[in-house]
């Protein structure tokens, strides 16, 4: 077996090459550990993807970045049976993870050699694939001005996705598509957003999703309609909660289903999110990839039904 950690050097506050570095040299293990660092995007899949292709030797691959990273290595390793993924969360928003218990348990480098490799599912649209949530409608947009955001130092982590939640209560209360779910059409007309979700969380402390399961061949899905922006700052707690599906003053506006597949058509240039990367068009096919992918879970680590400590993982 082989452990290979991707960097992403330009993910999060700042470059950890050097300390990582440092760590994995000090580790003691009886398997080959190397670092590959990255040099801009999309080489995460394409180094990934050729490692699997030369070899049938067991790989465990770490991204080491935020979920876009994870994003790209999981696009590289899916369709090689000797291949697992990791995650080692040192990005801005890093909400995978939190499935499992968050980030405390993915940043110690022994629990990661010792994790156990566990088979859950993707999410497909179109050619790619995407392992937590895809967004569609305000959510997508406020993703997209994000990382434009990022560049100010004092806009940086979960300070980018609200400074881009802000920007897009100006144009993106009213996203016009048709949704069609397992052969029926849901919406054709205006969404505030949608979620597509295998995993729980997004934007760093969203718990869009609470009812998730990673390997059980569901998709969730929940779409919001246009509501006022005074109601839409009412909502938010309660969304950072994952109190939405249950609450009676959402009944009205929120629609929640478990899905095998969904189509998605709308004008040209419509956005859609995959764990925070942003692709554009008018036609999208989205479905649930049964027992895709191996992710590796650290030792210690769980899913517990119940969230995490959202100011715990900011520290």
């Amino acid at each position: 077996m082989r452990h290979i950690f991707i960097v992403n050097p330009h993910s999060g506050p700042k470059d950890i090459t050097e300390t990582l570095k440092a760590q994995l040299d000090a580790l003691i293990s009886n398997d080959p550990v190397e670092m590959y660092v990255t040099n801009g995007p999309g080489d995460a899949t394409r180094e990934v993807r050729r490692r699997c292709g030369e070899t049938q030797e067991e790989l465990r691959f770490y991204a080491c970045g935020g979920d876009g990273t994870l994003n790209e290595v999981v696009n590289g390793a899916v369709g090689f049976a000797h291949a697992a993924v990791g995650d080692y969360p040192c990005g801005s928003g890093n909400d995978f993870v939190k499935y499992f218990g968050g980030k405390r348990f993915f940043l110690d480098l022994n629990n990661q050699l010792r994790g156990e490799a566990k088979t859950i599912d993707l999410i497909r649209v179109n050619d790619r694939y995407s392992i937590n949530v895809v967004n569609i409608g305000f959510e997508a947009k406020a993703a997209a001005r994000m990382v434009s955001f990022r560049r100010f130092p004092l806009l940086r982590g979960q300070r980018s996705y609200y400074a881009g939640v802000a920007a897009t209560l100006i144009d993106g209360m009213k996203n016009r598509c048709r949704i069609q779910a397992d052969g029926e059409e849901i919406v054709n007309g205006p969404i505030l957003l949608s979620s597509i979700a295998n995993g729980e969380y997004v934007g760093g402390s969203f718990r869009c999703a609470p009812r998730a399961s990673v390997d059980d061949g569901w998709l969730e899905l929940v779409i919001v309609s246009p509501i006022s922006i005074m109601r839409f700052a009412n909502m938010i707690g309660m969304y950072q909660r994952g109190e939405h599906l249950d609450a009676p003053e959402m009944k009205d506006c929120l629609k929640y289903w478990r899905i095998k597949e969904l189509e998605v058509e709308a004008k040209k240039n419509f956005m859609v999110c995959l764990d925070g990367e942003i692709i554009e068009g008018n036609h999208f096919k989205i479905s649930v990839v049964p027992q895709a992918i191996r992710f590796i879970i650290p030792e210690g680590a769980e899913h517990t039904g119940k969230g995490v400590d959202i100011e715990a993982e900011k520290a």
